[in-house]
């Protein structure tokens, strides 16, 4: 048996090389990078436009690019009236991943890639511009029964989305911390989501069938929906003594806590959790929130010190206390992620290869088959 294929017998991948790419490194000592950029010069200095850009063109955007680059997403906005028909057929029931979905595969039907991709970057702007439009629009029309009139004032991603989520013009600092959330969560190497995309990708499928299939696996809260998780047992408590009790009541049940720990970085933690718990310290640092989110992190930090807080934990009150409902969270997470999916969409394009992995068979013998007649 060969190496590689023992060590699939570790289940999910685990330590499998499955590719190449030049986009992103992520646990290799040197934390998170894009493009070889760190994490936290992007997250301090950039804003998403710009990060977006790098990881579909390789290179920063200069002051003229970027203003293109923001004019061209801008512009991608609207929402046809076929779009808003299939959106209000949404309930309000539904899992919101599947309204992103169903718009992600509705614009492969109604405004299709051509065969040879030669306008994947134009799909690419129409996925960023149009996505932030939609659940918004969604969410509107399910909450109150009404059809937004979007503020289009906004050049930003952040800003546009709060605005029209909100139905108000949004504080500064709400428009910063989301927009370094979106820096954050925009690209993290071969993740669940990343590698279904690059898989349907190799398939010379279009690009919202790639990205509509990353969207599926997002929706798993294995990957996608921690930081709703963390929002759920983050309000479950009501004091800083009622958090430390129950979250060792829920150790000693052998329980496990949504935004610890990660499969890559292990011991040496997620570079992001402390980007964003500076923020979530930022707009509800002086809030019973915030101090019971402290207080499981400190349980855990003694009782489990191999699994500190991921980029999802603190995510979930930052979000939070921007006013956002917890249900949209994994949402947000793809308006960010499509650029990242999109990158590795062009990337496996550019040098493709079907990929097909074999499986360890570990099923019955060869055996002889028995007729009907025969079977006990």
């Amino acid at each position: 048996m060969s190496e590689n294929i023992a060590k699939t017998k570790q289940g999910g991948l685990a330590g499998i090389i499955a590719g190449e790419s030049k986009i992103c490194t992520c646990g290799l000592g040197n934390g998170l990078n894009y493009y070889g950029y760190d994490i936290k010069d992007l997250a301090a200095n950039c804003e998403f436009e710009e990060v977006a850009y790098l990881l579909n063109r390789g290179e920063l955007p200069n002051e003229r690019e970027l203003i293109d680059f923001r004019r061209v997403i801008k512009a991608q906005r609207g929402l046809s009236k076929e779009l808003k028909d299939l959106i209000r057929a949404v309930p309000k029931s539904a899992n919101p991943m599947n309204l992103m979905q169903l718009v992600v595969s509705a614009l492969g039907a109604l405004e299709p890639e051509k065969d040879n991709f030669s306008n994947q970057n134009e799909k690419i702007a129409r996925l960023l511009g149009v996505l932030p439009s939609a659940l918004c629009y969604w969410y509107h029309w399910v909450s109150y029964g009404e059809e937004i009139e979007f503020n289009t004032d906004y050049e930003s991603i952040a800003g546009y989305f709060l605005s029209n989520l909100r139905q108000k013009e949004p504080k500064e600092d709400y428009i910063k911390a989301l927009n370094c959330s979106l820096i954050l969560y925009a690209e993290h190497e071969f993740n669940a989501s990343t590698f279904t995309a690059r898989v349907c990708a190799s398939t010379r499928s279009d690009i919202f069938s790639a990205v509509a299939a990353a969207i599926g696996s997002l929706r798993g809260p294995l990957h996608g929906g921690a930081n709703e998780a963390a929002m759920h047992l983050i309000e479950s408590f009501d004091s800083v003594e009622d958090a430390i009790i129950g979250v060792n009541n829920m150790l000693e049940r052998k329980e496990l806590l949504m935004g610890f720990g990660h499969r890559v970085y292990g011991v040496g933690g997620d570079p992001r959790n402390a980007i964003i718990k500076e923020w979530s310290r930022k707009l509800g640092g002086d809030t019973d929130l915030f101090k019971v989110s402290e207080a499981i992190e400190m349980v855990m930090k003694d009782k489990k010190p191999n699994l500190p807080p991921n980029a999802d934990f603190y995510s979930a009150s930052c979000y939070h206390f921007m006013g956002i409902p917890t249900d949209l969270f994994t949402p947000i997470f793809v308006l960010s992620r499509v650029s990242g999916w999109t990158a590795h969409i062009k990337e496996q394009r550019a040098n493709n290869k079907l990929i097909r992995p074999n499986s360890l068979y570990i099923g019955p013998e060869p055996r002889e088959f028995v007729p009907m007649g025969e079977r006990k």
